[in-house]
Formats: C-alpha cells, sequence, structure tokens
C-alpha cells in the first residue's frame, strides 16, 4: 500500500482505530495495518491496543526482527504531523480523601480497644455457664 507520503494529522489517524481499519503511528510514519491484523504473531488485539497513540516505544520493546521492520514498507500511507500529536500524558492517580482523625476521637478507640476484649470474654464465659452440664 504505497502512498505519496501525504502528512496526517493525529485526529485523523486516531479514527481508524478498528480491526477492519487501523493505522498506527511508528516513528512519524503512519502505517495501515489493516491487511496485517490476522496474520500478526501477537494478534490484532496487539495492534488495536496501539492505536490512537504514538507506538513508537510499544513497537520498539517488542524487539522486532529486521524482516518485520522490512515488511512495514508496504503498509507504509504517509508521515504524521507531530504538532498536532498529544504530548505523551502521565499517569495521575485519582484524589483520595484523607482519613480525618476528628472524626473519631482518640479516647473512643482505647474505650473500644479495651471494651471489645471484655465483652468477648463476657461471652465466653455465659455460654460456658449455660452450656455446661449439671452433675
Amino acid at each position: 500500500m504505497a502512498s505519496d507520503g501525504k502528512v496526517h494529522t493525529f485526529d485523523e489517524v486516531s479514527k481508524h482505530n478498528s480491526s477492519k481499519d487501523c493505522w498506527l503511528i511508528i516513528s512519524g510514519k503512519v502505517y495501515d495495518v489493516t491487511p496485517f491484523m490476522e496474520d500478526h504473531p501477537g494478534g490484532d488485539e496487539v495492534l488495536l491496543s496501539a492505536t490512537g497513540k504514538d507506538a513508537t516505544n510499544d513497537f520498539e520493546d517488542v524487539g522486532h526482527s529486521d524482516s518485520a521492520r522490512e515488511m512495514m514498507d508496504k503498509y507504509y500511507v504517509g508521515e504524521i504531523d507531530v504538532s498536532t500529536v498529544p504530548l505523551k500524558r502521565s499517569y495521575v492517580p485519582p484524589q483520595q480523601a484523607h482519613y480525618n482523625h476528628d472524626k473519631t476521637p482518640e479516647f473512643i478507640i482505647k474505650i473500644l480497644q479495651f471494651l471489645v476484649p471484655l465483652l468477648i470474654l463476657g461471652l465466653a464465659f455465659t455460654v460456658r455457664h449455660y452450656t455446661k452440664k449439671e452433675d
């Protein structure tokens, strides 16, 4: 699938994200890998998971063979306009509510630490008393 080296925007390439129409961005170039979906050794899920982003790191991390790199030429459809590619997003964990010590006063915790074992012990003696056989 040779192309005239057209320059594509990131938004345009991102729309090609299905198994029937799959484009990838690798090293600043755009590839239409739709015909290769069924033949990819890692399965089509691997290719689909690389859509909608710059897949260069995904591609390089796998360590593709020289023949795989040569095969890419037939899927080339153009270049990516790098100014349209969003900056790499860093993971920001969601905000969690902080535990407020003021909601549970410390003295209540100390009382419960003392009373709960006493209640368990009292319950054990009561059960023993009522279940003990009378001789």
